[in-house]
């Protein structure tokens, strides 16, 4: 998959900054320039694209505006690019395009892969992307959850297997006491709902209605109601077919049709055509015949008895009251009642239900407290190999009598309904264990342990950020780090191990790091210069790519002040050569 790389900044309109495009490298990258040559500016534009606060303050004297516009390479798959497409952000080519303005009003907006977005979005993003320390913006691992969350990649799979069965076990805890909360809150509704279907099963039960009796109903009902007419209707038509038996001079259907068939019948032997005319008569008469003895059976059975039409009709009105209230017709109306005998029988069952979840729930709570003290006690071993590794990486950066813990503690809780029990304690919990986790540093022996955003004066925060981040490299996801002011307060030595460690943590992440030292700037794989111009402003040109010459010139000056001095080129080239030595 691709990392995320911040590979561009154009900065318009910002502080000193008129109009410059700031190119960075994957790797490596160092800022520097003249004290005021605008090199914070490059942290400030990246926390403005970060999502922080807007201040009119930066906006260029004279500028209506500010302006930073950021590019990012991204993966499909990336969480921060998925995030991004939800808000309806589009990638460019495999790049996602962020920018930010401020007006000099205070008024500012965002704008993501193409579409305007709430400016907190930029924050959710930033959680993702980069991770600034400077001294008056720290990022990343300050946030307690971002803590938790890079001690267990420290730990590994010491860590990540009883996270694992934590997390199964919590969800299915969460599931459990979702399903109780339903089942004993609306109990009063379930027992409602319960009733009336309990009393439609039993109506439909004391019916006893068949499938397409409602049809077969109204057929017979209509059959009854209107049986003299149908009883006439068929007399006139069989008199018409078979004759009358009160008028024997009568002419019918049948009689003439035979005439007919043997006035054909006498000459059919000369001509296969009125022969065959002739067959055709003799069906006709067979047909009459039929439809004649049919018409008098069916006049005999109708049966026109007013009792039966009467309980016909009460039958109806019972199957009618059914349909009113549980179905379109009767067979919807048993449909229903046999979905209705399902609901029921789940209804009955809450209390035996209720039971069983119960059980669950306590079981589940504590097996989630023991697999919290797992998670606790595999934490606290992290912890004190990381504690150790950070505190010696201090000492390396001029702090030698610095020391870094982690406090890993819990919560208790005075309703243990509410918590689990780990170690004898009643303490709350959530999606990660029971823990939560902080970086402490005690500057100075005898002083007291404090977060480290508290511990540590501003010069030293990002150097003890710095030697977490190269701790944690490779488990904490953030892709860039943007150091401003680490090497405050360092020299010699300590400068060299800053930029070692710079360069290590580079390996696997990009690094961009502002800085007034020679010795940091000569391990970064690209070297940018801010510069003024005579006006005092910075331009396009004004942030140009160092290479050859260019460079050692610039680690000259920052070396002594002597750009032009040979001594100073040859401090300056025996450093790069050093610095790729110790890469």
């Amino acid at each position: 998959m691709v990392v995320p790389v911040l590979e561009e900044m154009r900065i318009r309109s910002l502080g000193v900054i008129e109009d410059a495009v700031v190119e960075l490298s994957p790797g490596f990258t160092a800022v520097t320039g003249e004290t005021g040559a605008g090199k914070t500016m490059v942290v400030t534009s990246l926390g403005l694209l970060l999502g922080g606060r807007a201040d009119p303050a930066l906006v260029r004297i004279g500028a209506k505006a500010a302006s930073v516009e950021g590019r990012i390479t991204m993966a499909p798959g990336n969480r921060a690019s998925v995030r991004a497409e939800e808000a309806g952000a589009e990638l460019d080519d495999g790049a996602l395009l962020i920018s930010r303005t401020v007006s000099a009003e205070g008024r500012s907006r965002a704008f993501v892969g193409g579409r305007t977005v709430p400016v907190g979005l930029l924050g959710e993003l930033a959680d993702d992307l980069v991770a600034v320390h400077g001294q008056t913006d720290q990022q990343g691992l300050l946030r307690p959850a971002r803590q938790r969350e890079a001690l267990d990649r420290y730990a590994g799979d010491a860590v990540a297997a009883p996270l694992a069965k934590y997390g199964s076990a919590y969800r299915r805890l969460r599931e459990v006491a979702a399903e109780l909360d339903e089942l004993t809150t609306r109990a009063r509704e379930r027992a409602q709902e319960a009733d009336l279907l309990r009393f439609g099963i039993e109506e439909v039960a004391a019916a006893e209605p068949v499938a397409g009796e409602d049809t077969e109903l109204a057929a017979e009902a209509a059959r009854l109601g209107h049986a003299e007419a149908l009883a006439s209707a068929a007399a006139i038509a069989h008199a018409a077919l078979a004759g009358n038996p009160e008028d024997p001079e009568g002419v019918d259907a049948g009689t003439l049709v035979a005439g007919a068939q043997r006035a054909v019948d006498a000459v059919s032997a000369h001509d296969p055509e009125l022969a065959g005319l002739a067959a055709r008569l003799g069906e006709i008469g067979i047909l009459l015949g039929d439809v004649s003895g049919e018409l008098a059976g069916y006049a005999d059975n109708l049966d026109a008895d007013p009792l039966r039409l009467a309980a016909v009709e009460e039958r109806r009105s019972v199957l009618a009251h059914l349909t009113r209230k549980y179905g379109v017709d009767i067979d919807g109306v048993l449909a229903w009642a046999e979905e209705s005998a399902a609901r029921l029988g789940e209804l009955e069952g809450d209390d035996e239900r209720i039971e069983g979840l119960t059980a669950e729930r306590d079981a589940l709570r504590a097996e989630l407290g023991a697999l919290a003290q797992d998670l606790t006690d595999a934490r606290g071993e992290a912890a004190d190999r990381f504690a150790a590794a950070v505190t010696a990486e201090l000492a390396e950066l001029a702090m030698p009598h610095a020391r870094v813990g982690v406090a890993i503690r819990q919560t208790e809780t005075a309703e243990p309904d509410a918590g689990i029990e780990v170690g004898g304690r009643a303490v709350t919990f959530g999606p990660t264990g029971a823990d939560e986790v902080e970086l402490q540093l005690a500057p100075h022996p005898g002083s007291p342990a404090r977060p480290i955003a508290k511990g540590a004066s501003g010069g030293e925060l990002s150097r003890v950020m710095l030697a977490v981040e190269v701790v944690f490299a490779g488990s904490d996801p953030v892709p860039t780090y943007l150091f401003d002011e680490v090497d405050a307060g360092v020299g010699g030595k300590a400068a060299v191990e800053v930029g070692r460690r710079l360069a290590r943590l580079a390996r696997t992440a990009q690094v961009v790091v502002v800085t007034h030292l020679p010795q940091v700037a000569a391990f970064a794989d690209r070297q940018l210069l801010v510069e003024k111009t005579n006006d005092g402003s910075v331009t396009r040109s004004g942030v140009t790519i160092l290479e050859g010459e260019a460079r050692v010139k610039e680690l000259s000056r920052m070396l002594a002040g002597l750009e032009d001095s040979e001594l100073g080129r040859a401090h300056a080239e025996e450093l790069l050569a050093a610095a790729k030595a110790a890469r």
